[in-house]
């Protein structure tokens, strides 16, 4: 599970055959990945669907609650994500008596903000109350936060772990730990939910429970692994304790901030946007969340190639290798083009078959399978932008980065949408496909500007 490590570059090869190299590493480190981020996306499918079958005021609490939870913890999440870059490129440059210090410095940034996260999920019932809940649904989705809150350690804890793992090119350690809180977290979410061997009974909030202890057995089987794993001999998180500096622990925040910023406006945008389709009726409502979905599946591929790329890059810089660094990173635009187009090309031709499969509702799959058809190009643009996102934190450049994307996002993207879904200024109103031109309109700006940057961007090596 641990031995995969990240070559070393091999300079004197053709061009064509180091790029094939490269790509061949990124599939490597990105495919654990991949699985890694399926499995907790399934966590989220579990919970709706056995939510849903213990009533209808379960599953929309348990929604509601989760969308309340999400935002906040990926912007720890972006946060904790720059030790993945920092982490590779000590292990780039061998300079691995700096590998578990900042490891450390990483576990105590996510102590703090577990305590702020807790204050925040458990004090949700004064925004239910102005969502304007039905009591009964309100009193269930702040059980379920309060149920949830129990876990938020152990999974900040997951988040800093996986800095020290993915930054030694060990991603298949996250995804099998991934993959063991997704087997727990379904027969606990059983036994709860619905009250089985001896439990009461507890719908929505037995989902916060069984969320939260699955999270504790995989972090504690995560912490046995690495001090026990012959690969982490060296790294041991008990005899190599750090006391916390400073010094690191801002070099952590300067990276992570922006990063945990950027990933909060984008996945904020997308709620607000539901906010604002919600005027136009539950049917367009429903067929944007399916477009959606399937864009949010898809971006799982990119996502994942993204996050290896990070990796890769500061892996390069730190083994002093930038040109090969700076060959990674733009002919990694290639391969990612070649994945939009395949995606683009099948939302085009089976959008009706897709729609089909969320819904039976003749009205609902018809908005759907237009929005499918906006949604095939809005892939292309979401695909660069991650692409080149990517690539930039790998160079550790994140402020420049967080300014484009709240620019193109809410300053393009929301600014058009909302012009075109609800005005007649620049063309006859258009209701729910407005805001998906201006998305795609705002990924478009951000993939010109992330590009830009990302081919002008020179480091500076230490």
């Amino acid at each position: 599970m641990d031995e995969i490590h990240q070559p070393l570059p091999e300079v004197r090869k053709p061009l064509i055959q180091r790029t094939l190299t490269e790509w061949r590493t990124l599939a490597t480190l990105g495919g654990p990945i991949l699985i890694a981020q399926v499995a907790q996306m399934a966590n989220g499918v579990i919970d709706t669907v056995m939510a849903g079958h213990a009533s209808a005021e379960d599953l929309a609490a348990v929604g509601i609650g989760s969308s309340l939870w999400i935002p906040v913890f990926l912007f720890f999440m972006g946060l904790l994500g720059a030790l993945q870059p920092i982490i590779s490129g000590f292990n780039g440059a061998r300079t691995f008596d700096r590998i578990m210090p900042t490891t450390w410095q990483g576990l105590y940034i996510a102590a703090a903000g577990a305590v702020i996260m807790i204050v925040l999920v458990t004090n949700m019932f004064p925004v239910l109350k102005l969502m304007k809940l039905e009591f009964n649904t309100a009193r269930i989705a702040q059980g379920y936060l309060d149920a949830f809150a129990w876990g938020i350690p152990f999974m900040l804890v997951m988040m800093s772990l996986r800095g020290l793992t993915d930054g030694l090119g060990h991603t298949r350690v996250i995804m099998v730990f991934s993959v063991l809180g997704t087997l727990v977290n379904l027969p606990l979410n059983y036994i709860f939910i619905y009250g089985k061997f001896g439990m009461p009974a507890m719908g929505g909030v037995g989902c916060g429970w069984a969320t939260s202890l699955s999270n504790l057995v995989a972090v504690t089987a995560l912490v046995i692994y690495l001090n026990r794993g012959k690969a982490y001999r060296h790294f041991n998180l008990i005899t190599d304790w750090a006391r916390p500096s400073p010094e690191g622990i801002r070099e952590i925040l300067r990276l992570g901030i922006p990063i945990g910023i950027t990933i909060f406006v984008e996945a904020s945008l997308f709620s607000v946007i539901a906010l604002f389709l919600a005027p136009l009726g539950p049917v367009v409502v429903a067929g944007h969340q399916i477009a959606l979905n399937v864009v949010s599946l898809l971006f799982m591929l990119p996502l994942s190639i993204g996050m290896a790329l990070t990796l890769r890059v500061s892996f390069l810089l730190g083994a002093r290798a930038p040109e090969t660094a700076r060959l990674i990173a733009l002919s990694s635009l290639l391969l990612a083009i070649s994945v939009a187009f395949f995606f683009a090309v099948t939302l085009f031709l089976l959008s009706p078959e897709i729609a089909a499969l969320y819904t039976n509702d003749p009205e609902v799959r018809a908005v759907a399978v237009q929005l499918l058809l906006f949604a095939a190009i809005f892939q292309i643009a979401d695909v660069i932008q991650v692409t080149c996102i990517s690539a930039l934190r790998g160079y550790r450049d994140t402020r420049i980065p967080l300014f484009i994307m709240l620019f193109s996002f809410w300053g393009v993207g929301l600014t058009l949408g909302w012009t075109l879904t609800f005005t007649d200024w620049l063309l006859p109103a258009m209701g729910a496909p407005g805001f998906w031109i201006g998305l795609t309109c705002g990924l478009a700006t951000a993939s010109v500007l992330l590009g830009m940057r990302l081919f002008t961007f020179r480091p500076a090596l230490n």
